[in-house]
């Protein structure tokens, strides 16, 4: 079975590494600084911050733009991001509270808000599209139902749990399909809240197809698996960092007036 490759952006280099065969246990979410763990997934794309500088290549595959841009496809992800990330300012996470529906009107068919339970993450809301594509009401349903296989649901699972508890942001690329057998391919991104000062709480996502499919409201999706993941890691300046031990001057020589060296 040939190599999965594994891009790694570690500060302005893009790192091509060959990736050996998938080990034989179940996917596991990459985590920070340890590597990609790679089973179903074509690839991982980790960089260090959101705010990192784009490498050279990056900056061709995105036309200029900054990576986080390369990083999604879609334009609600794009969208729910840059708002999300405008509301954060400085802090790791913005308010639930502080979220209002009218900024961001052209995403808000695809965005939904999940609560964390002791079950798992759970619908609190889902836009309409969003709704039509999985054909039900999402509110109070659980999140990992999406998918249909166990294992894919505790892969989504740990997803979310890394969101929470890194402050980190998750795009996705799924690869499913319909009830009658159409395939469609759609992007996934989830972003920590705070809900009343409290972390482990909240989650900003968006799922949307990159074209509104013809068959909306006549299909739905029966079933996602998920074919990539990119990590987007809080930035650097937010992280604690160990202090740089003092350096002593080095000692000099000093001439005394009077007296001979």
């Amino acid at each position: 079975m040939p190599g999965i490759l594994c891009f790694i952006h570690s500060g302005n280099t893009l790192l091509t590494l060959p990736a050996r065969s998938p080990p034989p246990t179940r996917m596991g979410v990459a985590r920070r600084h340890g590597g990609c763990v790679l089973d179903s997934l074509k690839d991982c794309f980790v960089p260090r911050a959101y705010d990192s500088a784009p490498s050279r290549h990056a900056e061709r595959l995105a036309g200029g733009r900054r990576l986080k841009w390369a990083m999604m496809k879609n334009t609600s992800t794009r969208l729910v991001f840059d708002y999300w990330d405008k509301l954060r300012g400085d802090r790791s996470a913005p308010e639930r509270g502080e979220i209002e529906p009218g900024a961001l009107r052209h995403a808000l068919a695809d965005t939904f808000v999940l609560e964390n339970e002791p079950i798992g993450p759970v619908f609190r809301l889902a836009g309409t599209r969003l709704c039509a594509l999985t054909g039900h009401e999402l509110r109070g349903r659980s999140f990992t139902a999406l998918w249909p296989d166990v294992e894919s649901q505790a892969d989504m699972r740990r997803l979310v749990q890394t969101v929470m508890d890194e402050s980190a942001g998750a795009v996705a690329g799924l690869s499913g399909e319909t009830s009658t057998g159409l395939p469609i391919y759609l992007e996934l991104i989830l972003l920590p809240l705070r809900y009343r000062g409290r972390t482990h709480a909240r989650v900003m996502g968006a799922l949307s197809p990159a074209l509104t499919p013809d068959w909306l409201g006549l299909d739905t999706v029966a079933g996602m698996r998920m074919i990539s993941l990119r990590m987007l890691w809080p930035a650097a300046a937010s992280r604690p960092s160990t202090p740089e031990p003092q350096r002593t001057a080095p000692p000099r020589l000093v001439v005394l007036p009077g007296g001979r060296a």
